[in-house]
């Protein structure tokens, strides 16, 4: 099971609205619940978010992976993926 920090949660919950119309969570329980729902993944770097793209099969813009809607910037070097 993964396991959401404070900072990835909050990071979520600031910027769902990159990946959805409408708020899926209000508070940082509902978000922790809803990235543990979907099994969100945290990953390391850029090369981790390309390569994770590559093995789901998912296709990339002509911006990069890291520009995906599904790509959330942690902030400290971490990527949040979650997949809708």
């Amino acid at each position: 099971m993964e396991i959401y920090d404070e900072a990835v949660v909050n990071c979520f919950l600031t910027h769902q609205d990159q990946l959805f119309p409408e708020p899926v969570a209000n508070t940082m329980q509902e978000a922790e619940a809803f990235l543990e729902d979907v099994m969100a993944a945290i990953l390391d770097s850029e090369a981790e978010v390309a390569e994770y793209f590559e093995e789901e099969g998912m296709e990339v813009g002509e911006s990069g992976v890291l520009d995906a809607a599904e790509v959330f910037d942690v902030g400290d070097g971490r990527f949040l993926i979650v997949e809708s």
